[in-house]
Order: C-alpha cells, then structure tokens, then sequence
C-alpha cells in the first residue's frame, strides 16, 4: 500500500496541467536529494545509489522535455542547469558527499518556487476544464475526431 504521501502525489498529478507535472517533479527531485543526504549520514551506500539514481532519471525527463524552439533562452539555461545538476549528482555519489547534495537542493528550492509561481499565476487565469456529457463525434481544432458534447 502507498504511503499517504504517495498517494496524494498520485493523485495531484492526474489531471495536472504541464507545468503542475513540473513543479512535481522537482519535488521528487528534491525528495530523493534529501534521501540521499540521510543515507550519506548513515554510511547506507545502496540507499544513496538509489535515490541519485532516481533523481538522475527526473532531471533527463525534466531536460527531455524541454521545447528548445518555444523555450528559447530559458530552455538553453534550463540545459546548462540541468546538465550541471546532473554532473555535481555524480561527484556526490562518488564522493558520498552531502554538501554537494544539500547545495542542489537549495539550487532546486529556488526553481521549484519560481515554476511554483508560473504555476499559480497559470491556475489563477484558467478557464475551466470542459467534460464530456455525451458521446457525439465532434472534429477539435487539430482535426482529430472526439467523443462528447462539452459542458464548462
């Protein structure tokens, strides 16, 4: 059974907007850095491998998804950030060293906290969500047949 935690994440993420997902994932990030942390104070070597492994696979999805035609300059500081991330994640592992981990988590507070703002600023002029009442074939502005008649 998931922890509560877990499944509160779970759940807030069905039904996300993209950057909601983002500020998710650095959460894991942050999560899993701080795991990391205690694990370095506890000599558990496998539980640090562990969780920076983890944090690695969230910063590629993080970097993968990155528009770099859209994104422009903040995309390609988004690359170096990450691509630095990525290399001072793995001089911790091999060090074991947790400053190095807690600078990262100070890095990725401050990020989470500005997509936390995008996010808020986004959730503040949403229009609501559209749900289906029916199941009439309707053309979106893609031109990909869908089902339902929308409702706000």
């Amino acid at each position: 059974m998931n922890n509560p935690r877990s499944a509160y994440r779970e759940s807030d993420g069905h039904g996300a907007t993209a950057v909601r997902l983002v500020v998710l994932l650095y959460e894991q990030l942050i999560q899993d850095l701080r795991q990391a942390g205690q694990a370095i104070e506890h000599n558990n070597i496998e539980l640090r491998t562990s969780r920076i492994n983890h944090a690695l696979d969230v910063v590629c999805l993080l970097q993968g998804t990155l528009n770099m035609e859209r994104g422009g300059k903040v995309a390609r500081n988004l690359v170096h950030f990450y691509e630095t991330l990525r290399a001072n994640l793995w001089e911790a592992q091999l060090r074991g060293c947790r400053e190095t981990l807690s600078q990262q988590i100070t890095d990725l507070l401050t990020l989470r906290e500005a997509w936390a703002e995008v996010d808020r600023a986004e959730s503040a002029n949403a229009v609501p969500k559209l749900v289906p009442l029916a199941t009439d074939a309707i053309t979106s502005p893609s031109g990909e047949t869908t089902s339902g008649n929308w409702k706000a």
